[in-house]
């Protein structure tokens, strides 16, 4: 059994690559293939744009691949959507398609779009927006650099942004959101009801979702005398509940959560405070709930 994977090339790769390598695949790519190496011997991989993705799995090219709810509307491609899993390349979250105009615009909502010109790499979600709203208005596809288009080159532009920050940089004022998007975990109905591809695929999936859910936190561990246990279960924010184990002094137990990295600096003194010793912070690759 050879599962046919797509890992998206282009703005996610990286984060794909990094996400896989947190799950314990280790993927290698040559900058001359289209084909990346995987360390399993039941994976190949191929490196495919994710606006292509969700049309190579419908059509059993690929049994399965990472892209966009956005580009699975775009294409308006029948697959199976296995799992969301809500990474982007910059942040862990989701991505949004927005409307977007110049700053002295007189545009202010979808209407006043009637007989305008858009540039846009999502044409026909687009289209199918306006078409919602009663607007009829020109829709271009836009082959990149779709923020420096307005005002010359079109009217306004629908353009996906995590921050927002292009968009200002380039004088661009955001008027609506169309949808928020992020990656999918998607398979061809084939694969989906081949018993062994579904199980592979369930356990990358288990194992990529872990490494998500892992990302930003680390693991923290002391020691406790029984007395002060109330103090130090206080003081931290835990996942669940700490785990609390018997230490071979009856006196003592030690305490094992996972927090939050960015508030280890501010929980480790008030740990500390609290008579908690022997404070370990270790890295954390996956969290399998």
């Amino acid at each position: 059994m050879k599962l046919k994977l797509g890992i998206p090339k282009g703005s996610l790769q990286e984060a794909s690559l990094q996400l896989f390598k947190r799950a314990g695949y280790e993927i290698t790519v040559n900058p001359r293939s289209y084909f990346p190496h995987i360390d399993d011997e039941e994976i190949e991989c191929m490196l495919i744009r994710a606006q292509e993705m969700a049309r190579y799995v419908e059509d059993r090219v690929l049994d399965a691949g990472l892209t966009g709810k956005d580009w699975i509307l775009e294409n308006e491609a029948d697959v199976v959507e296995i799992a969301d899993l809500v990474y982007a390349k910059q942040t862990l979250g989701k991505v949004r398609w927005v409307l977007a105009v110049p700053e002295n615009s007189s545009i202010r909502s979808v209407k006043d779009l009637e007989g305008k010109t858009i540039a846009t790499e999502l044409v026909r979600v687009t289209q199918n927006y306006l078409a919602r709203n009663g607007v009829r208005a020109k829709v271009e596809f836009s082959w990149g650099a779709t923020e420096v288009k307005p005002p010359v080159l079109a009217d306004a532009i629908v353009e996906v942004t995590e921050t927002g920050s292009s968009l200002r940089a380039n004088g661009l004022r955001i008027v609506e959101t169309l949808m928020e998007s992020n990656t999918k975990f998607i398979a061809n109905h084939m694969a989906w009801d081949d018993a062994a591809k579904r199980q592979k695929l369930e356990t990358l999936i288990m194992l990529l979702k872990g490494a998500i859910e892992a990302s930003g936190k680390v693991g923290l561990m002391m020691n406790v005398r029984r007395q002060d246990l109330d103090a130090v279960l206080g003081v931290l924010p835990a996942l669940k509940r700490p785990t609390i184990s018997d230490l071979t002094e009856s006196d003592w137990v030690a305490v094992n959560t996972v927090i939050e990295e960015k508030t280890v600096r501010e929980i480790i003194p008030r740990l500390k405070a609290a008579n908690a010793q022997g404070i370990v912070e270790y890295p954390l690759n996956k969290i399998v709930m």
